[in-house]
């Protein structure tokens, strides 16, 4: 579950009182999301999504991501930018936390996506790239090569404890995969970085919202692809492959940005570099979140087999 401060009905009250919104009628705690603490709130007016963010989110970095919103807004794209108040204001304070009250969009996350589904995905991923080709903001990727080495290393010896070998495919793997990582050969834009199918909202077949941006940044623009094929092509353990899917997102992709024949040869290694860094940084999650936690802990090695079916020679030791 994803709240981790709690908004007092009062305190909530006060904050909405700032905005030309209505009056409170309720608020539910959202349970998904692993980053931030969010609530569903029901005004007299209309529903918004309350945003509190925690430790892992950079205050510093808010100015950038709600940029990014407002100018994929401005564009016409299902996004949600944060709603500004009364004296223009989009970013507040609510209960010692960074706030945004955010737009509201109809749709649902889709735990199994269809391959027109997924078609529809790829395409409004393009469309979000052509959208950023004039956004001047720029962030470091916080995931991005540069830093698997470092997470590796604080995660230690300690990845065995998740499955014994661990620690000597991602070391491997991230000795093959970096030094080869040609981030200057290829064309770069503000990605999502993070566009997992719960991060889609659709309705039927059609893409209804892109949410969830705090991971987003300046990076390759085909790496956003490659994460965004890593997490919808497999099942959720990582075992099962479907083609399907993973030719759909990228011919939906291609329809706007099809890929050259230099990204076409590299993708596999863009994929794995993905798969490092989400198998990392769930591993960090997974050791050290505590049993008793409000948060679901998601399994490392379901990204460590996704590893190996982009390049088998990199995980040996995991099943």
């Amino acid at each position: 579950m994803a709240v981790y401060t709690q908004v007092s009905a009062e305190a909530l009250a006060a904050f909405l009182a700032r905005y030309d919104a209505g009056e409170l009628v309720s608020a539910k705690g959202i349970a998904e999301g692993v980053e931030n603490s969010n609530y569903l709130v029901e005004t007299t007016r209309d529903r918004f999504i309350l945003t509190l963010y925690e430790k892992r989110v950079d205050a510093g970095d808010l100015p950038y991501f709600m940029g990014l919103l407002d100018h994929l807004a401005g564009k016409g794209l299902p996004v949600p930018p944060a709603i500004k108040d009364r004296n223009g204001v989009e970013i507040q304070e609510l209960e010692g936390r960074p706030a945004c009250l955010i737009k509201f969009l109809s749709g649902v996350s889709l735990s199994h996506p269809t391959a027109p589904q997924a078609e529809a995905a790829g395409r409004a991923m393009a469309d979000m790239h052509a959208a950023v080709a004039d956004f001047t903001l720029d962030r470091p990727n916080s995931m991005g090569a540069d830093t698997w080495q470092p997470l590796f290393g604080k995660c230690g010896r300690s990845l065995d404890q998740i499955a014994p070998g661990l620690y000597d495919d991602l070391g491997f793997a991230i000795e093959r995969v970096v030094p080869a990582w040609s981030g200057d050969a290829f064309d770069r834009c503000a990605i999502h970085a993070d566009l997992f199918p719960d991060n889609v909202l659709m309705l039927g077949d059609e893409v209804t919202g892109l949410i969830d941006f705090y991971f987003a940044c300046t990076d390759i623009r085909v790496y956003d692809l490659a994460v965004m094929h890593s997490a919808w092509s497999f099942d959720a353990t990582g075992r099962d492959y479907r083609p399907d899917i993973g030719d759909a997102l990228t011919r939906g992709y291609a329809s706007r940005f099809p890929l050259s024949p230099f990204e076409a040869a590299e993708f596999g290694k863009l994929a794995s570099g993905a798969c490092i860094r989400f198998a990392l940084s769930r591993a960090w999650d997974w050791l050290n979140t505590p049993a008793d936690a409000l948060v679901m802990r998601k399994d490392p090695l379901a990204y460590v087999r996704r590893l190996k079916h982009y390049d088998p020679a990199l995980v040996t030791r995991v099943a």
